[in-house]
């Protein structure tokens, strides 16, 4: 007599199987963190950005032998055609940048182009005391402080 052979898995063995990698994947997720991931890449455009600003301002005040763009006052403002409008300054004849980077929180981070129409870069620029520019990104994430002086 050949007795009835039973092949595959019961119901509980597919259940631990299933919770265990339940657990696994969650543990994945928390440890990779996506989140925090494209916080981190935003926060190194915004660093990035910062710092190509301030080179661009460094380049148009050693050209004019130490004259700033007319909108870097003593007072913070952003980067923008009604606060800080250094972008005819900078994007001008002498071409310090191609283009005005932008918070990737706003807009996706397109560049600016056209300095005639309504931007806001959502990234400040101030003069202190002693003429040294500070160029900064309030919108920094996780906590960062991302700013530049020079």
């Amino acid at each position: 007599m050949n007795p009835k052979k039973n092949s595959g898995f019961t119901l509980i063995e597919l259940l631990v199987v299933i919770g265990i990698l339940a657990v696994l994947f969650s543990i994945v997720l928390i440890a990779i963190n996506p989140a925090r991931q494209f916080n981190q890449a935003n926060n190194a455009k915004r660093r990035s950005d910062v710092i190509a600003l301030l080179n661009a301002i460094s380049q148009y005040r050693a050209d004019l032998k130490g004259a700033l763009p007319a909108g870097i006052t003593t007072t913070v403002a952003n980067i923008s055609n009604t606060g800080s409008d250094i972008c005819a300054d900078i994007m001008g004849p002498q071409l310090y940048l191609p283009a005005l980077p932008q918070d990737p929180a706003f807009n996706n981070g397109a560049q600016i182009t056209d300095c005639t129409v309504a931007y806001d870069t959502n990234y400040t620029v101030v003069q202190d005391a002693s003429g040294r520019v500070t160029v900064a990104a309030p919108s920094a994430a996780l906590g960062e402080v991302i700013s530049v002086t020079r």
